[in-house]
């Protein structure tokens, strides 16, 4: 396990990542009340916050940027096991530096996670929402820093810096648009039945008849909610995926592009480059 803390600014930045042969559990708490917002990369970890009052748990975590207040005694439990390593960002700023924060960040936070402003107890969870690809493309590139010394924590600082601002943006288009509950299920239902069928994932009219939405209300709400089209979304979670298996070795270039329905290896490796910046043969 490696934990990384870094200050920026009235920011405590906690970059954590776990890998584990057996189920291991990895706990913190932290020194004083903050509000946090934590972004979970490739892993698939359990995530319950233990408290006084009681706990909350989290059981699907890949991909979610999860908001909360947190006090001294709140414990932070992460299970991780061979196939779930932990990949975990979680950007954080004590509740006594509020006003302290630049006019427009300290805005940001009264305005969409007043919630957290004023708690009503040793945790509270605010908004939450699986990452868009766009931010999955920054805490992806986070975990996979290539530079070294001044122009590695220069290129962190940026990358920390748009990761929060995708984040409020997201949080003030959902403010100002809001699906009904019904609906915006089906669609986290769509992104449940794509992720667990990379590699021969259902048709549009096939998603339709599952989730019980009709096609062109399928397509136009899922890109106003996530940002992205049904397949675009598909495309970056078969290529994220493969990522994290050549990464971990857990397969060969070949193999991974299989395993997410790649039947050739050219446009695999183009779509890889298009995606990350470089080609899977290049990972180390």
């Amino acid at each position: 396990m490696t934990r990384d803390i870094i200050d920026i600014n009235d920011f405590t930045i906690l970059v954590e990542t776990a890998n584990s042969d057996k189920t291991i559990e990895d706990a913190c708490c932290f020194d004083e009340p903050v509000i946090a917002v934590a972004f979970y990369g490739s892993g698939n970890v359990d995530l319950e916050f233990e408290y006084p009052t009681t706990s909350k748990c989290y059981n699907y975590t890949k991909g979610l940027a999860l908001s909360f207040y947190s006090d001294e005694k709140v414990l932070c439990k992460h299970t991780v096991s061979k196939d779930c390593p932990l990949e975990c960002i979680v950007i954080a700023t004590a509740t006594r530096n509020l006003h302290k924060l630049p006019n427009q960040e300290g805005e940001l936070f009264s305005e969409l996670l007043e919630q957290l402003v004023h708690p009503k107890d040793h945790y509270v969870e605010g908004p939450s929402f699986f990452m868009t690809p766009e931010m999955q493309r920054i805490v992806d590139s986070i975990f996979n820093i290539k530079y070294e010394g001044k122009a590695r924590m220069m290129f962190f600082r940026s990358q920390i810096t748009a990761l929060l601002s995708h984040f409020f943006g997201q949080l003030a288009m959902h403010k100002t648009k809001t699906f009904k509950t019904q609906d915006r299920k089906r669609l986290d239902e769509v992104k449940t039945i794509l992720a667990g069928n990379l590699d021969n994932p259902p048709s549009l009219s096939e998603l339709s008849k599952i989730i019980g939405l009709n096609t062109t209300k399928l397509k136009k709400e899922f890109k106003e909610v996530f940002g992205v089209p049904v397949f675009k979304y598909l495309q970056n979670q078969r290529l994220s995926t493969a990522h994290e298996m050549i990464s971990n070795q857990k397969a060969t270039v070949q193999e991974a592009a299989w395993h997410v329905g790649y039947d050739s290896l050219s446009s695999f490796s183009n779509a890889f480059a298009k995606k990350f910046g470089y080609r899977p043969s290049q990972i180390r």
